[in-house]
C-alpha cells in the first residue's frame, strides 16, 4: 500500500497510481480492508486506529496516547477520535466515542496527533491530573522536546503550567505519578526513587523513615515477585523504617483510604527518626 499511513482513502490510491481494478482486487484478496466508503485499512492495522478511521478521524486524546504506549488515567472505555477543525461525523449520537475538533494543519486525516497535541487533548477532555501523569510518563520516554514543552506552556492553562513545572522525568510508573501529585498538596517532606542501603530503590520516602511502594498492575503479582517485596520490605523494617505498600485499584479506586493510611503514619510521627 503506498505511503506511511495504515490507513489510506480512495484519492491518495488513486493519486498514488493505484487503478480502480487494483483497490477492488486487492479488497477481494484481503490486501486492502474496507473501512467505509472510500476508506481503507492494510492488513493488521491497529483495530482502534481502524475504529477511529471508520469514524471520521484519528485516534486522539487518551485512545492516542495508549496506543503510542504512554501511561493514562482512563479505563480505555471510550474511543477518542480527532476530527480536527474540518472533519466530519461519521457516526450516529448513540455512539460512545469522544469527538475531539481541534484545529490543526495535517495533510493525513488519519494520522495522530504530535505528542504535544495529544497531551492537550488530554487536559481538556479529563483534567490536569490525568495531564500529568501522560506528561510524567512521555518525558519518561524521551518523547517530548524542550521545543515540544515550550509550545505545551504556551497552548495550556495555569493548571497545565504548573504540572509542567512539577514534572519529573524519573517516574517508574503514571501510579508514582499519580501519587505524587495527590500528594503535593500536604506539604510532606517526599522524595521519589530513594536508594536505601539493604532494601534498594523505594518509589517515596516521607520523611526520613515513611517508605510508600506503589505496585503496579503487570507487576507484583506473581509468587516470586510477592516474595521479594516481603524480603524488601522486612529489610526496611529491620533498619526501621516503617513501609506502606499499594496496588493500582487502591491507588486508583481508593484514593482516600491511601491518603487516610499515610496521614495516620505521619500523624504518629513514624516518619521521623
Amino acid at each position: 500500500m503506498p505511503g506511511s499511513s495504515v490507513i489510506s482513502t480512495y484519492a491518495t490510491l488513486r493519486a498514488a497510481g493505484r487503478s480502480r481494478r487494483w483497490i477492488e482486487a486487492s479488497i477481494a484478496s484481503g490486501g486492502l480492508q474496507r473501512v467505509r466508503r472510500g476508506v481503507y485499512a492494510q492488513p493488521g492495522a491497529c483495530s482502534e486506529r481502524v475504529t477511529a478511521a471508520a469514524h471520521g478521524g484519528a485516534l486522539a486524546c487518551v485512545s492516542a496516547a495508549r496506543h503510542l504506549g504512554l501511561w493514562v488515567l482512563d479505563d480505555g472505555s471510550a474511543v477518542h477520535v480527532w476530527l480536527r477543525g474540518d472533519g466530519h461525523r461519521r457516526h450516529d449520537d448513540a455512539c460512545a466515542c469522544v469527538a475531539h475538533w481541534d484545529a490543526a494543519s495535517v495533510d493525513d486525516p488519519f494520522l495522530l496527533p504530535s505528542v504535544p497535541r495529544v497531551l492537550r487533548q488530554i487536559l481538556g477532555c479529563l483534567g490536569v491530573e490525568a495531564f500529568f501523569v501522560s506528561l510524567e510518563s512521555a518525558l519518561r520516554q524521551g518523547r517530548l522536546s524542550k521545543a515540544d514543552l515550550a509550545w505545551l506552556v504556551r497552548a495550556t492553562n495555569r493548571a497545565a503550567r504548573a504540572a509542567i513545572r512539577y514534572a519529573r522525568r524519573d517516574a517508574d510508573s503514571g501510579l508514582e505519578s499519580l501519587l505524587r501529585w495527590r500528594l503535593r498538596s500536604l506539604g510532606l517532606p517526599i522524595r521519589s526513587q530513594v536508594r536505601i542501603a539493604a532494601v534498594g530503590t523505594v518509589d517515596f520516602l516521607i520523611g526520613e523513615r515513611l517508605i510508600v511502594e506503589v505496585d503496579g498492575k503487570p507487576n507484583h503479582a506473581t509468587e516470586p515477585m510477592r516474595h521479594k517485596d516481603l524480603v524488601r520490605d522486612a529489610n526496611a523494617a529491620a533498619s526501621d523504617y516503617a513501609t506502606l505498600r499499594f496496588d493500582y485499584a487502591l491507588v486508583i479506586h481508593s484514593w482516600e483510604l491511601v491518603e487516610r493510611a499515610i496521614r495516620a503514619q505521619v500523624a504518629a510521627g513514624r516518619h521521623l527518626r
